[in-house]
């Protein structure tokens, strides 16, 4: 870790420090989850966690003694081990931790137990995320009730609990310049991969074939991992939402809705496009496609400083009512079509949701009751869609037609940047990229 990525960690602890009252904060990274008998998942640290240190490996713990608005940080991290770091990987280890993690001391993970209640004595709050029953939580409780057993020798115990989340999820909502660089390679990579799929699906014959695609262009340029699991949607597969099966044959004539990200030094990109698998979309498609671009790019459009959270949803709604009704898929005025929620057989999701560290990324939508003012830096996807199952009531030309169009974009002091602008989606640009 570099001097000036240590200052800007240290100075996100210091950031939190000056928004919390006198007391101990304590946070631990993610464990390790066991996929099958002695086999582990990739690890993934916890976000919160990793905001604040910038440390990749299990079994740490973070301490912050805060006081007066500043911090004094302590790392519990694993032990140098030769025996285990052959088998697993090199280890940091608490001496080298100081000065590459830029933190005020650190201690073996071992030694966290028989330490901590001496940062406890005569503080009157512990911080932490409070309710996720982790044996970090019960190690806390011991050591409280250690420090109470204490009392007559003097020493006071804490008695508030406060939970942090709501603080860090805050700050995490607003990016930081180092943040959106970071943000931007990850776009730019999943919009790369999108692009390359988009191209090959021609060749292929399951959808599995073109998820392939997409993760090598994703490890090709350094991706960390998909951000979450790949959606690759052909034909009625691109009506379930959540599909990610992704084995079914591929067929000329369908659209194909892929919907995939990458993580790329712990940030997400999330990107949709949905492209007719033998590069050229029948009018039909064209129809549908078109009103989903147009809902799309208006909701784009009215993003800026100042407006509400839900007003984008509310102008995606809307266009996309406008369309429904031009083909005749919904009866009756716009304003009723949407008091009703109709159209909601088409569309049944929200346009869109905060992303960062984690593809839905945390930050509240609600202030007082009412939804929140967006701010420069906050980050979000703006993804209308139409989903059109079979149905009787809906004329067989639609059947099983599924178009998602989603971009990741960040709010300016003007207006928008959009983060995924190099993967195409206009039907000109598709056509043309595809039959290249």
């Amino acid at each position: 870790m570099t001097a000036s990525v240590r200052q800007h960690f240290s100075l996100r602890r210091q950031q939190l420090a000056a928004k919390l009252d006198d007391g101990i904060l304590i946070l631990a990274t993610a464990q390790q989850q066991t996929r099958n008998a002695d086999t582990h998942y990739n690890y993934r640290w916890d976000s919160n966690f990793h905001y604040l240190t910038g440390f990749k490996e299990p079994n740490a713990i973070l301490l912050m003694k805060i006081q007066d608005g500043r911090a004094t940080t302590t790392l519990f991290c694993q032990p140098k081990d030769l025996e285990r770091e052959i088998w697993d990987g090199i280890r940091l280890g608490p001496e080298a931790a100081v000065s590459e993690l830029g933190v005020d001391e650190a201690f073996s993970i071992n030694e966290f137990s028989s330490r901590l209640p001496q940062y406890l004595v005569n503080q009157s709050t512990i911080y932490s995320l409070w309710g996720e029953k982790t044996p970090t939580e019960e190690l806390i409780f011991n050591a409280v009730n250690h420090v109470k057993s204490m009392i007559r020798q003097g020493v006071n115990a804490p008695y508030r609990f406060m939970d942090v989340r709501s603080v860090i999820h805050e700050m995490r909502l607003i990016k930081d310049e180092v943040e959106i660089a970071i943000m931007r390679q990850a776009a730019r990579i999943a919009s790369t991969a999108h692009n390359r799929a988009m191209r090959s699906v021609k060749n292929a014959q399951y959808e599995y074939e073109v998820e392939a695609e997409l993760l090598y262009e994703f490890k090709k340029y350094g991706s960390d991992a998909p951000a979450y699991p790949s959606i690759v949607a052909a034909g009625e597969n691109a009506t379930i939402l959540h599909y990610v099966e992704n084995n079914a044959t591929v067929k000329s004539g369908q659209l194909m809705l892929i919907d995939a990200g990458c993580e790329w030094q712990g940030y997400a990109s999330d990107i949709t496009r949905t492209f007719p698998v033998n590069g050229k979309f029948t009018d039909t498609q064209k129809l549908l496609y078109d009103i989903v671009l147009r809902a799309q790019l208006a909701a784009i459009e009215s993003i800026k400083p100042g407006i509400q959270f839900n007003d984008y949803h509310l102008i995606a709604v809307r266009s996309l009512v406008e369309g429904l009704v031009d083909l005749k898929l919904c009866q009756g005025s716009i304003d009723g079509i949407i008091e009703s929620g109709d159209y909601r057989r088409f569309y049944m999701h929200r346009t869109g949701h905060w992303l960062g560290r984690d593809v839905h990324d945390v930050g509240e939508y609600m202030i007082n009751g009412q939804s929140r003012y967006l701010e420069p830096g906050m980050v979000m996807t703006v993804e209308p869609g139409l989903y059109i199952r079979p149905d009787s009531s809906v004329p067989e030309q639609f059947h099983g037609i599924g178009i998602r169009i989603e971009d990741d974009i960040l709010v300016t002091h003007n207006g928008v940047d959009v983060l995924t602008k190099d993967a195409y989606k206009t039907v000109v640009d598709i056509e043309s990229w595809m039959n290249q």
